[in-house]
């Protein structure tokens, strides 16, 4: 009785140990033009990020060859606040849909120690946004 009592307990309050981190989308910080802040993050499963429309003409979606197997793809409509939680373990890639030819990407890693795998193909702002986003992280992708 006592054990299904703890397992209830420890079901009905897993939630409350998921975090929500809050990424704002800006036309500019002190890393660029077109950024999320931050726009790298390490995030456990079941985190929840809120992504939120600070300046407007912004969204996140999600890069597609940049979710992992099995999650669900990301599309928030521009100026619109969005919340994702993050069930899947991987690496996720993240682009404003207007701006990702201006290099607006970011990514978030479920999980801990996986590898970093860059799409082959795309554009100039968006290769070198994503080597500073990983150079600031001391990260490398493979």
């Amino acid at each position: 009785m006592i054990i299904r009592s703890l397992t209830a307990l420890l079901l009905l309050t897993g939630p409350v140990w998921a975090e929500v981190h809050e990424v704002k989308m800006l036309n500019s910080n002190d890393t660029g033009n077109m950024v999320y802040e931050p726009d790298f993050l390490t995030v456990a499963p079941g985190d929840t990020i809120k992504f939120i429309p600070t300046d407007p003409s912004h969204n996140a979606e999600s890069i597609k060859e940049m979710t992992p197997e099995g999650a669900e793809p990301i599309k928030g409509k521009i100026n619109q606040e969005l919340e994702v939680t993050l069930t899947e373990e991987g690496i996720y890639g993240i682009k404003c849909t207007p701006h990702y030819a201006m290099g607006m990407v970011m990514l978030i890693e479920v999980g801990e120690g996986h590898e970093i795998t860059l799409p082959e193909k795309m554009p100039r702002g968006v290769q070198n946004r994503f080597d500073d986003i990983l150079e600031r992280a001391g990260r490398e992708a493979s």
